[in-house]
């Protein structure tokens, strides 16, 4: 049995990489006769307006189509100019000067110009937005856009990708223009959102799709069965969904989601507010063996707060080694044994298929430490008030991204006192560590700074780390090319194109 597996795993594999290759050869494909895509989402928005942070993931992979920054990132993690034409630092980090493209229209025809990005920026910060508390003073020069910090922030451009709205609009959930490649042309709750293209984008070359309809759904199930019956053209899928689809019919692109999947643990709940309870969780999960179970052997496995994709500043000795009799020992401490066990309540959102297969296999690996695990399935509203906002749970499964391409946005959260903070993690020590990072302007010294962060993370065993999931792409085979994948969870409707049919 664990050799067929191992087999099923290769071929997958090897599935991914074949169909890879013909999207890279089409890059200089012509406009082919597929106008339309059809993609689909098991999350919607939970709002239209960029600066509201608290969007959920896909909310904001879809805003990336209709919204843009100053600068917007590559597919290398570099940043490139948008909004913004160029740029230059000065003082060491204290001071940005943007210049911005001149003839930038938001969607409803009228003309950026430098008050738009004041007003974005100064209410983002007011919604506290990362990064954005240290700006001190912004003026608008001509055309230009000068950003003084309280203190040097050589960090500071990777914050400047928030999308900009026109000045003076507050009623942005209804008021919805960006500059973007496309505008949205009709949501309705449940069932779609529609982006129709932007004919006047500054970008001449972009998009290529007139429409881009994407089609909500209530989970994993429903979607594959979309895919095969040609609801929708394409979606994010995931490693064992890949195994389903026929590799005749479509073509699966490689690719992580470039966010942490962890088991997260509230650290103020009982008994997790016992370090000893934390750490005997760690010691009992065996990471390889989930990706393995739950996973077809594909994904990236973390051990940090931090994708390994930012390999720069990624801690890589922080995983906890599976062992059983330390986890029954540190439990033992804690006052747990056979006959007052220890009892665990993982909260999982049931529109994420991996998320609940993953709570199958912790719940089977913590029984043989003599942790009793139980699954409490809720829907994504519900998971977003009661586990994200009003922090009442145990135990729970998701995947963090980050906004920005930046070790920094994926330690914030873990600041005292920091609203995106759901696990409850305070720990003075990191509070000054985290700190420190703001202020240093060597890179050196900072890159040391944030590998210190996550190791006191890890030594206080805040949650779980698990992986950077295998989060493959499928699409109708010959239908659509020019798919990217950036370090962030993002898709970029504007770059695909539909392939010209022979």
């Amino acid at each position: 049995m664990q050799k067929a597996k191992k087999t099923l795993c290769a071929l997958i594999a090897l599935a991914a990489v074949i169909f890879l290759l013909p999207s890279c050869s089409r890059g200089n494909a012509e406009a082919g006769t597929a106008t339309e895509l059809r993609y689909g989402f098991t999350t919607e928005p939970s709002t239209l307006d960029p600066l509201n942070p608290a969007n959920t993931a896909d909310g904001r992979s879809i805003l990336f189509n209709v919204f843009e920054g100053l600068v917007k990132p590559d597919t290398t993690g570099k940043f490139m100019s948008c909004i913004a034409e160029s740029w230059t630092i000065e003082q060491g980090g204290l001071v940005y000067n943007f210049t911005l493209r001149e003839g930038v229209l938001f969607h409803d025809g009228s003309t950026l110009d430098s008050a738009d990005v004041k007003f974005s920026l100064e209410t983002a910060a007011e919604a506290g937005f990362d990064g954005l508390e240290r700006i001190e003073k912004i003026t608008t020069p001509e055309n230009r856009l000068r950003v003084e910090l309280k203190s040097p922030d050589p960090e500071f451009l990777p914050y400047m990708t928030i999308g900009i709205v026109k000045a003076g609009n507050v009623d942005r959930e209804k008021n919805v223009a960006g500059t973007g490649p496309f505008f949205i042309e009709s949501y309705s709750a449940q069932r779609n959102l529609v982006l129709k293209k932007f004919d006047r984008y500054w970008q001449s070359d972009k998009p290529h799709l007139e429409k881009v309809t994407i089609v909500f759904l209530a989970d994993y199930d429903a979607l594959i069965l979309a895919l095969r019956g040609g609801g929708i053209d394409g979606a994010n899928i995931t490693g064992s969904m890949a195994a389903q689809l026929d590799h005749e019919k479509f073509e699966i692109l490689h690719s992580l989601s470039a966010s942490v999947q962890l088991l997260a643990l509230n650290n103020a709940a009982a008994p997790l507010d016992d370090i000893r309870v934390r750490r005997a969780i760690n010691y009992a999960v065996d990471v390889p063996g989930i990706i393995d179970a739950a996973f077809f052997g594909m994904g990236r496995p973390s051990g940090s707060p931090i994708i390994p994709g930012l390999s720069a500043y990624y801690e890589n000795s922080l995983d906890y080694p599976l062992d059983l009799e330390l986890a029954r020992s540190l439990l033992a401490e804690a006052g747990y044994n056979e006959q007052r066990k220890l009892k665990l309540e993982i909260t999982v959102p049931s529109n994420y298929t991996m998320h609940v297969d993953t709570a199958q296999v912790i719940v089977s690996q913590l029984a043989k430490a003599g942790i009793d695990a139980s699954v409490k399935l809720v829907d994504w509203a519900s998971w977003l008030s009661g586990v994200y906002r009003d922090r009442q749970y145990q135990a729970t499964i998701i995947s963090l991204d980050s906004p920005n391409v930046s070790p920094r946005s994926f330690l914030s959260r873990y600041r005292s006192g920091n609203g995106t903070n759901f696990i409850n993690f305070k720990d003075a020590a990191f509070d000054r560590v985290y700190d420190s990072s703001l202020a240093e302007t060597d890179d050196e010294k900072r890159t040391y700074i944030y590998r210190e962060a996550q190791r006191i993370i890890a030594a206080n065993a805040a949650s779980v780390y698990i992986q950077d999931i295998f989060y493959p792409k499928a699409f109708k085979i010959n239908t659509f090319g020019g798919v990217l994948n950036y370090p962030l969870y993002v898709i970029d409707f504007a770059s695909i194109y539909g392939i010209q049919k022979n």
